[in-house]
């Protein structure tokens, strides 16, 4: 824990001594900012937002630390005596307390009109206790240097990005937290099943007149893997994910966005996207065991905290639909996901087959104040999984689970580049087996988040 306190603190006196350089820093062509001005950016517009004035090196971060007042409780928290079995399920004793701070490094840097590179670098997460690369790719929207007038023409309405990087699967992922850039979502943790995942592949976008497509093609993993799965098993198969929707203006400071997205696979060592981002939750050791067998649980390893993952590593097909509503400071933002996969290919084939899942999430939020740098809103999220137990009812069945979840959050922008929001919780979870330590589950307090992004 020593070297994670170190790295806090060394992240937190590099991002505050960074931002004094902000106004020195090169802008960037094609670019999501990291600040409030990159909040409601989803693929980045087809408008180069800067001149290209040569090769320019952009070095920015984003910097969360939270004051957490969570509490917990399941089956085991209401009886008198337990049994071995019980026993084994009894919470991690949690209180008030700080969390340990999250940071990230991010350097951009414009090699030619219309071409970036983007590299994301997590300083400290609660996951890693080390510096580790998140990702980076090369993103074109300009390929005037190869001197095709076809290919400028095309260019036009094209943005091709190539490399190890976050998967365009839906657009909740634009609005949720990564480590310690939690600039543009509004509230403090991410929804229950968390959507995200980087890996090595490419996508093409295409928007025109407020009518967008993407299709993408990656390796369905989350590094680099030269290890071929056996042919009994099929082989490993790339994935593929798909993108269509609609975004413009509607009237005077009125914007609607309407998306559909699929992510499939059929064959992976490890598919990871269900999993959500690999620095962990931002709710520190809720609905956790005090032990994972013989070994006392920890924020490290069990780093998920509160979120829900049902873990299709071998296979899957999800589907994720989005609706984005503002109307001066009210803002809407709806999310539907649907899918099927399974763990191991013995559960691929299966008699019960593949498992399934749903998941529902409603934010609404209302902008104020003079320049609309203070907020207040509510957020409804209800995920259904079946996690791969048998239903007591009918045992060719999976019994299905669920969890619900009620977030009310309040901030105040300081400035561009600093946020402090708030957020009261209430999860309740539903369904689960009787000897399961989420039987009976539910998490209830606030958290306090002061954020840096720049």
């Amino acid at each position: 824990m020593k070297r994670f306190a170190f790295g806090s603190a060394f992240a937190l006196a590099f991002l505050f001594s960074s931002a004094l350089l902000v106004a020195q820093m090169p802008k960037i062509q094609y670019w999501r900012a990291y600040d409030r001005t990159g909040i409601g950016v989803f693929e980045t517009p087809k408008t180069a937002g800067a001149d290209f004035s040569g090769v320019a090196l952009r070095i920015g971060g984003g910097f969360t630390q939270a004051y957490q007042m969570l509490s917990h409780e399941n089956y085991v928290s209401s009886l008198a005596t337990k049994t071995k079995a019980d026993s084994a399920n009894m919470l991690y004793t949690i209180g008030n307390g700080f969390n340990n701070a999250s940071a990230n490094l991010n350097v951009d840097a414009q090699l030619a009109k219309g071409v970036r590179m983007h590299l994301a670098l997590y300083l400290s997460s609660r996951h890693h206790q080390e510096t580790w690369v998140k990702g980076g790719y090369i993103q074109m929207d300009d390929l005037g240097f190869l001197g095709s007038s076809f290919l400028d023409d095309l260019m036009q309405n094209v943005t091709v990005r190539v490399g190890h990087m976050e998967v365009n699967f839906g657009d909740s992922h634009f609005r949720r937290s990564d480590g310690g850039q939690t600039m543009y979502n509004p509230f403090v943790e991410n929804y229950l099943v968390d959507f995200f995942a980087t890996e090595i592949g490419g996508d093409i976008t295409y928007q025109s007149k407020g009518f967008l497509g993407v299709v993408g093609v990656t390796n369905g993993e989350i590094k680099g893997n030269i290890v071929p799965l056996p042919d009994s098993l099929g082989g490993a198969t790339p994935a593929i994910y798909a993108k269509l929707g609609y975004d413009d203006k509607i009237g005077d400071d009125m914007r609607l966005r309407v998306t559909g997205s699929v992510y499939t696979q059929s064959q992976s060592p490890r598919n990871t996207l269900t999993w959500g981002d690999r620095t962990g939750s931002n709710y520190f050791m809720v609905m956790e065991k005090a032990m994972q067998g013989t070994t006392p649980s920890t924020t490290t390893s069990q780093a998920w905290s509160g979120r829900l993952n049902p873990n299709f590593a071998n296979n899957l097909t999800v589907f994720e639909f989005n609706a984005f509503f503002q109307a001066g400071g009210l803002e809407f933002f709806g999310t539907y996901n649907m899918g099927t996969g399974s763990a191991s290919p013995a559960e691929h084939v299966s008699t019960k087959g593949d498992r399934s899942m749903s998941q529902i999430a409603a934010d609404v939020l209302y902008r104020f104040g003079g320049e609309k740098n203070f907020y207040v809103g509510a957020r409804y999220n209800l995920a259904n999984i079946e996690f791969g137990g048998a239903d007591p009812n009918d045992a060719s069945k999976y019994l299905m689970s669920s969890v619900d979840r009620i977030a009310i959050a309040a901030g105040w922008q300081i400035l561009d580049n600093m946020l402090l929001k708030g957020e009261y919780v209430m999860q309740n979870f539903n369904d689960f087996a009787a000897t399961d330590y989420r039987n009976g589950g539910k998490i209830n307090g606030a958290i306090l988040q002061a954020v840096v992004g720049f």
